[in-house]
């Protein structure tokens, strides 16, 4: 009588159990589905809108420019790959080549760990971004679901290099970590159809991301680091003899 109490008492328990555990599965996806809408706040110390320059002589925007020198073509695109596309041609191909090789040489100096990530992630490796490739509209392009189930192209190696460290420990010794990659980097900007504005909101473009893991046994690790990434930033576009805010 003993053991059939007991067994009687394990399927009470098993029961239990399941409700409880398809509670759980309901509260975490309302509760995970509200963290998604949370968005990032702006640093403190991030700076005011800055006025525009004024000149005394009538400036030249990095298109008109690029296009005098023919080394940027963006016209008459829209029957080879559509709005927001360009091409860097000459001096402006080596141009690009030459400053990811300049920079990634700059932080591999610094200890910095060189990667190469997938363009192509999963949905989940987004979100915990804070890139939903869900949105209405979103920036995020998705493969064909009927070929790969949830897929989308990256905007930023940003995402690649998360999904690196998603999942998965670093020793504490090993803090902090500073991961520097180059990527192509694929947006679905929305501003198609329009007269062109250069190469910003462009569909495609080359980037090179700094990216770091940092502990938080002190609560001011990830500042510190930030800091130092900022520092690095002004003394690559200072050896680069460019303005910059």
């Amino acid at each position: 009588p003993e053991l059939a109490a007991l067994r009687e008492q394990g399927r009470s328990l098993r029961e239990q159990l399941r409700q409880l555990e398809a509670e759980e599965s309901d509260l975490e996806q309302r509760f995970y589905l509200g963290a998604l809408q949370l968005p990032n706040r702006t640093h403190p110390a991030a700076p005011p809108p800055f006025p525009s320059p004024v000149f005394d002589f009538k400036p030249k925007g990095h298109l008109e420019l690029g296009e005098g020198l023919d080394i940027i073509r963006q016209k008459r695109l829209s029957h080879v790959s559509g709005h927001r596309s360009y091409y860097l041609c000459g001096a402006g191909a080596l141009l690009q080549h030459a400053l990811v090789t300049f920079t990634l040489q700059k932080l591999l100096s610094k200890g910095f760990l060189p990667m190469t990530v997938p363009d192509l992630l999963r949905g989940a490796v987004f979100e915990g971004c804070g890139v939903q490739p869900s949105a209405t509209p979103s920036q995020v392009y998705t493969i064909d679901p009927a070929r790969f189930e949830d897929l989308c192209l990256a905007g930023t190696s940003e995402v690649g290099i998360a999904g690196y460290f998603m999942d998965h420990a670093v020793q504490l010794q090993d803090l902090p970590v500073r991961v520097v990659c180059s990527s192509t980097c694929y947006r679905t900007e929305t501003d198609t159809g329009r007269e062109p504005w250069g190469l910003y909101r462009v569909h495609q473009f080359t980037k090179v991301e700094m990216f770091g893991v940092t502990a938080a046994e002190r609560g001011t690790e990830s500042e510190e680091l930030l800091d130092e990434f900022l520092g690095l930033q002004k003394e690559i576009f200072s050896e680069l003899g460019l303005h910059y805010r």
